[in-house]
């Protein structure tokens, strides 16, 4: 029998890969919660907001944090990375994201941010997300 020859694994993703896989799987996770998504990845010179959503009594400003699967990544692991210096950048983009918007888009009673969590397998696959509503 002839000896078998190994193919080479895909390289891995790179981090804006990964990180855009995370932030589709968080926008559909938004979605089929009952949310629209206004806007994907908003830049001003505070830095970016990931996502704005709103289920017409909740605008949320959400931020995802990725991280691919490994014997010690619990489904909480992404969202330890979020520290208070991020947590106030967002604050200054979401109030920045509040002032430059056209009128009447996105009228809610309540703003919130948000955090969603994704941790992916070596494949890009789901493995686990975690979503805190008002998690600052």
């Amino acid at each position: 029998m002839p000896p078998r020859s190994r193919r080479p694994s895909p390289p891995p993703p790179s981090r804006a890969e990964t990180g855009r896989r995370g932030e589709d799987l968080a926008a559909a996770h938004l979605q089929r919660r009952g949310f629209t998504i206004l806007d994907r990845n908003v830049r001003s010179r505070y830095g970016e907001i990931d996502l704005v959503a709103s289920d017409g009594l909740v605008l949320a400003f959400v931020e995802v944090k990725t991280t691919r699967a490994s014997p010690t990544t619990s489904a909480a692991a992404p969202l330890g990375r979020v520290g208070a210096v991020q947590r106030a950048r967002l604050r200054r983009l979401a109030l920045s994201w509040l002032l430059n918007r056209p009128r009447g888009r996105a009228r809610a009673p309540e703003v919130r941010f948000d955090a969603i969590g994704v941790v992916l397998g070596r494949d890009g696959a789901l493995v686990a997300l975690e979503h805190l509503e008002g998690a600052w």
